[in-house]
């Protein structure tokens, strides 16, 4: 059953890798984050609109180079955050981030059940040349909607 579900998640990575979500650039946007990962060299600019009030996330649109890991990370997190509150994006960028803290155990259920595909990548956390790999995104998310809410 384990390897069953191991290959599932690696399905998913690879099928979000390969039919990238939200990439593209974003011509009008409120905040904008460059990050880059200096141990194997994938990068990423992250661009996010809020809506009017600044409570959500109304367009994100991202452009990088890396590794499958890195870009299907940004894919999937694309997928969970679009048209999600600031909150809300931030709640499950926190519980991404404490995945890839657990090193392969898995999280409280309904915190899995949250991330939806980004649970796929679990495995990756085991390995933790990886783990700045598919946090990239999410520390460019976190950075360009702090810039965004504090121009709006």
């Amino acid at each position: 059953m384990a390897d069953a579900m191991e290959q599932l998640y690696q399905q998913v990575i690879l099928d979000h890798a390969r039919a990238r979500q939200g990439e593209g650039e974003l011509a009008n946007y409120g905040g904008e984050s460059f990050q880059l990962n200096p141990t194997c060299g994938d990068q990423v600019t992250l661009r996010v609109q809020l809506d009017d009030a600044g409570e959500t996330i109304e367009a994100l649109g991202w452009t990088g180079q890396g590794c499958s890991i890195s870009q299907a990370s940004l894919s999937v997190m694309y997928e969970l955050v679009i048209g999600q509150s600031v909150t809300r994006a931030a709640e499950l960028g926190e519980h991404f981030r404490e995945l890839m803290a657990a090193r392969g155990q898995e999280l409280d259920p309904a915190r899995l059940e949250a991330l939806e595909d980004a649970s796929a990548f679990t495995g990756v956390a085991r390995y933790p040349a990886r783990i700045k790999c598919a946090l990239l995104g999410w520390m460019a998310l976190r950075d360009a909607l702090a810039q965004a809410q504090v121009r709006a």
